[in-house]
C-alpha cells in the first residue's frame, strides 16, 4: 500500500507542477495588466515629471532604468531558460511529435508579423531594425486573459499556448543574441565563454548545489554585459548549464537544481520581476502625441504585426499542420478556439517592449511610437481573442466509434 501511495503522488506531481505554473502565469498576467494601466495612468498625471526622473536616475553605474531592463530582467531570462530546457529535455517539448504543432506555428507566428512590419517600413532603415518587435508572444498576459474564461477553454489548449510561447520566447532570445547585439568586445566574451565552460564542468561533475552555478553566473552577467551582448543573454546561459537530473539522495523531481531554482524564481518574476519591468516601460505619456501617430508606419507596422500577424501566422501554420496530417488539433479544441487562442498570441507586450528598447536605444522618439503600437496591438488582440474564445463552442464532438 505505501508503494501504492508513493506511485500516485509520482504520477500526480508533474500535473501538479504544470498546474502550478499555468494558475500562476495566469494570475501573474492580471497583475502585469494593473502594472501596465498603472503605467499609463502615472504618465499621464501630475506625477509624471518624478515617474520619468526616477527612471533616469543613477544608482552606481547604471540608472533605475537600466537596473531594471539589464539585470533584474536577467532573472526572467534566467526563468525563461529554464522553462525552455526543462520543457524540451522533460516535458510538453520532450519529443518531435509534441514539439511539430507548437514549433511550427511560433515560426509561423514569427515570420508573419515580421514580414507585416517590413511591409510597412522597407524603405526606412532606421525603422526597419524593430523588425522582431511584434514576433513576441507574451505568455503571462496571455495565459492572464484565459484565466478570466475559466473552464471555458480546455487544458489542452492552453498546453498549446504555453509550448508556443516558449518556442517564441527561444526565438526571441536568439534573435536578440545575435540582432541586438552592440560592438563586441572579444576579451570579456572570451572570459564569457570560459565561465559557460566551467559552468557546464560542474554539471558534467555532478555538482547539485546552486550557489556554485548562482555565484558563477553573477560573473557571467557582469562578463556578458561589458561584452556587447546584451546583458540578459547571461540568464538564458546560465539556465542552460543548471542540471536537470535529480540528485542522488533525492530522486523526486524537487531534488533536481533545475526544478528547485526554478520553483524559487517562479512568483518573484511572476509577481515582481515582470511587473516591475511593465510599469517601467509601459508608462507613455500622450502630452506630446498626437493622432496622427497612430497612422505612422513604425506604429502600423507593430500594431498590425501583433494582430493580423500572430493570427494569420499561428493559426495559418498550425491548419496547414494539421491537415497535412503531421499533427493533430489539441484534444477538445476546434477551429474557433485554434483562431482565438492565435489572435491571443498577438499579445507581444514583455518580450515586445524589451526587443523594442534594444532596437531604437538611440531614438527615444520612436520608442515612444513602438510602445503605442504594441499597446494598440496587444489591447485589440487580447480583446478580440477573450471575444472568440467567449463564443466559440465549449467541447467537441467526440469522433464516431469504429465498427470491429
Amino acid at each position: 500500500m505505501p508503494h501504492e501511495i508513493h506511485d500516485r503522488r509520482v504520477l500526480r506531481r508533474p500535473f501538479s507542477v504544470l498546474r502550478e505554473f499555468l494558475d500562476n502565469a495566469s494570475s501573474g498576467g492580471l497583475v502585469l495588466m494593473g502594472a501596465a494601466a498603472l503605467a499609463i495612468l502615472v504618465a499621464n498625471s501630475p506625477l509624471a515629471p518624478t515617474y520619468f526622473a526616477t527612471l533616469k536616475a543613477y544608482v552606481g553605474p547604471l540608472s533605475v532604468s537600466h537596473w531594471i531592463n539589464d539585470a533584474l530582467m536577467a532573472l526572467f531570462f534566467l526563468m525563461v531558460g529554464l522553462e525552455i530546457k526543462r520543457e524540451v529535455l522533460d516535458g510538453q517539448l520532450g519529443s518531435w511529435s509534441r514539439r511539430i504543432l507548437p514549433g511550427v506555428a511560433a515560426l509561423g507566428g514569427m515570420a508573419v508579423p515580421a514580414a507585416i512590419f517590413l511591409a510597412f517600413n522597407w524603405n526606412d532603415p532606421v525603422a526597419a531594425r524593430g523588425w522582431a518587435i511584434p514576433s513576441a508572444t507574451d505568455i503571462a498576459f496571455s495565459l492572464g486573459v484565459l484565466s478570466l474564461l475559466g473552464n471555458r477553454v480546455p487544458t489542452s489548449l492552453k498546453l498549446f499556448l504555453t509550448a508556443l510561447a516558449i518556442i517564441d520566447d527561444l526565438g526571441a532570445v536568439i534573435v536578440i543574441a545575435i540582432f541586438y547585439t552592440g560592438n563586441l568586445s572579444v576579451p570579456y566574451l572570451a572570459l564569457a565563454a570560459g565561465v559557460v565552460v566551467a559552468l557546464l564542468a560542474m554539471n558534467r561533475l555532478g555538482v547539485m548545489r546552486l550557489a556554485p552555478y548562482l555565484l558563477l553566473g553573477l560573473v557571467l552577467w557582469y562578463l556578458v554585459f561589458r561584452s556587447g551582448v546584451h546583458a540578459t543573454i547571461a540568464g538564458v546561459l546560465l539556465a542552460i548549464t543548471i542540471p536537470l537530473r535529480p540528485a542522488p539522495s533525492r530522486p523526486d523531481d524537487m531534488g533536481s537544481p533545475l526544478h528547485r531554482l526554478e520553483h524559487r524564481l517562479q512568483k518573484w518574476v511572476t509577481f515582481l520581476v515582470i511587473p516591475i519591468f511593465g510599469f517601467a516601460n509601459a508608462g507613455v505619456s500622450f502630452a506630446g502625441l498626437s493622432l496622427g501617430v497612430l497612422g505612422d508606419n513604425l506604429t502600423l507596422g507593430v500594431a498590425l504585426g501583433l494582430l493580423v500577424g500572430k493570427l494569420v501566422g499561428v493559426f495559418g501554420s498550425a491548419w496547414l499542420v494539421i491537415r497535412s496530417g503531421l499533427a493533430d488539433m489539441p484534444m477538445g479544441v476546434g477551429t474557433f478556439q485554434l483562431a482565438g487562442v492565435s489572435l491571443l498570441c498577438g499579445i507581444g507586450f514583455t518580450m515586445s517592449l524589451f526587443i523594442g528598447l534594444l532596437a531604437f536605444a538611440d531614438y527615444p522618439a520612436l520608442q515612444e511610437e513602438v510602445k503605442v503600437g504594441i499597446l494598440c496591438g496587444s489591447i485589440a488582440a487580447g480583446i478580440l481573442g477573450y471575444a472568440v474564445l467567449r463564443v466559440a463552442p465549449r467541447d467537441v464532438p467526440p469522433p464516431p466509434a469504429r465498427n470491429g
